[in-house]
């Protein structure tokens, strides 16, 4: 199978599981894409393809990345996220963060102790 088509296939498929898995309609999401619902059946079958346009309003709708649409990339795990963004403040703002995590930690300890 050529390479091009697997990919195609692979996209079709994880368009139609996000949109089962969050028990949308094809009609629900043709009216929210503005195409027909024959549409939406031909792309899930990978039949058709689909626009700049189509693909940043599949993403929208189904609250995954584009990159996770197409290529069934896996977001970043929170941890590396919150790594990454913790890096960006400055000293002050890390600070108030680590005694916010102390915080809940205290609160989630005592939850636990008056269990």
């Amino acid at each position: 199978m050529r390479e091009g088509v697997k990919t195609m296939e692979g996209f079709a498929e994880r368009l139609k599981n996000a949109r089962c898995g969050l028990h949308l309609s094809q009609d629900y999401v043709a009216k929210q894409l503005n195409i027909n619902r024959a549409s939406i059946v031909q792309i899930e079958a990978g039949k058709r393809k689909v626009s700049a346009g189509e693909l940043e309003r599949f993403s929208a709708i189904y609250g995954f990345s584009i990159d996770e649409l197409l290529l069934g990339n896996k977001p970043e795990m929170p941890i590396t996220m919150f790594a990454r963004g913790f890096s960006e403040l400055d000293e002050i703002d890390q600070h108030e963060i680590l005694s916010l995590i102390d915080f809940k930690k205290m609160i989630k300890k005592q939850q636990k102790s008056n269990g």
